[in-house]
């Protein structure tokens, strides 16, 4: 092997990382393998709901704190420490791979990303210049000190989808009926297809970072794409959606797709190319198998409300769910949206140890 051909040192911490996560229950949950119990981790458990990371985060700003290895890293792993998760989800937001080509954007307290200037004509498409590695080297950074303590626990990667980003960008912040987003989508589909392919390629890029850097799964969230009826979906998100997962399916990590409102998506989410689909908590994951078809895990699904209930109505929701996940090939406890801010930690504790107590006694043996 000449000099050329050797692998880097991003992938060789890429691989090493692979192999120390490979007997996982997550990735093997993943890879519709047996696992010794159902794997659970909780999107947003990196967050608010921990007091830990509100002393952390003091005086400093969401996306400075995306921005520093340091922070990044602790965050990650204080809900990994606390709650013993299967899995580590990347601390981030679906934003800083634009911030990191110079969108102007910041992210506002109770309001969320907002962006200077909006998208909404073609010489508009001339600033979303494609992400280089070392526009997110702190990603780089932040990832192989993760790996590096998590061991033999996964660190999923993050990003942000074409439809959810283009959303912001176009109407420049969050939206409730997204009129200046399908108003471009339906209106001059061309430019509306050059836009999520551009987006497409950054996503694409920053996944393929964090990858490198070490992360055993990605997760792709398209948060606001349930405001789409299925043959929008098809014609004009799926094929940017897609792209973004064949560009990152030779490095053979599991691929996961989440949405929000997704029920009557669910098969195309799938059909989009992840092995993993999010399901949210309106429709049961049987249901949910129904409709994405043989060949794909599921990941989910309890109403995050549900934990505000007393711990006897938490275990019997949680138990609804895994009664609903029986026969799966695959299945990663999860909840259907995010963790809610003011949600109890100590809720969340409890109900890992009671999916992975009450999954062992159903799991058939596994060897790992």
């Amino acid at each position: 092997m000449s000099a050329n051909e050797r692998p880097s040192g991003q992938q060789q911490t890429g691989r090493a990382a692979a192999r120390a996560t490979a007997d996982s229950a997550f990735l093997r949950a993943c890879r519709r393998e047996p696992v010794p119990h159902t794997p659970v981790w909780f999107m947003r458990q990196a967050g608010r709901s921990l007091p830990e990371y509100r002393k952390l985060r003091e005086g400093t700003a969401m996306l400075e704190s995306c921005m520093r290895p340091d922070l990044v890293t602790e965050i990650t792993l204080q809900p990994v420490r606390r709650h013993r998760v299967d899995a580590a989800i990347y601390f981030s937001d679906i934003v800083v791979p634009l911030k990191a080509i110079g969108i102007d954007l910041d992210i506002k307290p109770g309001v969320g990303p907002v962006v200077e200037r909006p998208i909404r004509g073609r010489a508009d498409l001339e600033r979303l210049r494609p992400l280089d590695p070392d526009d997110v080297k702190y990603v780089t950074e932040a990832v192989g000190a993760l790996v590096g303590e998590l061991g033999a626990t996964p660190l999923i990667g993050f990003a942000g989808a074409p439809f959810t980003l283009a959303s912001y960008l176009v109407e420049g912040g969050p939206s409730r009926n997204h009129e200046h987003t399908k108003a471009l989508m339906y209106g001059d589909p061309e430019l509306w297809a050059a836009l999520l392919d551009r987006l497409a390629d950054i996503t694409s890029a920053f996944l393929k970072v964090q990858i490198e850097a070490g992360a055993s799964a990605v997760q792709l969230f398209d948060s606001w794409v349930g405001a789409l009826a299925p043959a929008d979906y098809r014609r004009s998100v799926l094929p940017a959606s897609a792209k973004v997962f064949a560009s990152v399916a030779g490095y053979g990590v599991p691929r996961i797709h989440f949405g929000v409102g997704t029920g009557e998506l669910l098969g195309l989410l799938g059909e989009a190319g992840a092995d993993v689909v999010g399901v949210d908590w309106r429709v049961p994951l049987d249901e949910a198998a129904r409709r994405v078809g043989p060949g794909k895990a599921l990941q989910g699904n309890l109403d995050p409300a549900v934990l505000f209930a007393p711990r006897t109505a938490v275990e019997a929701k949680a138990d609804e769910v895994l009664e609903a996940a029986r026969g799966l090939e695959g299945h990663i406890f999860n909840l259907g949206h995010g963790v809610l801010p003011s949600t109890d930690p100590d809720a969340l504790t409890r109900l890992v140890e009671y999916v992975h107590a009450r999954s062992a006694t159903r799991a058939p043996s596994v060897k790992v």
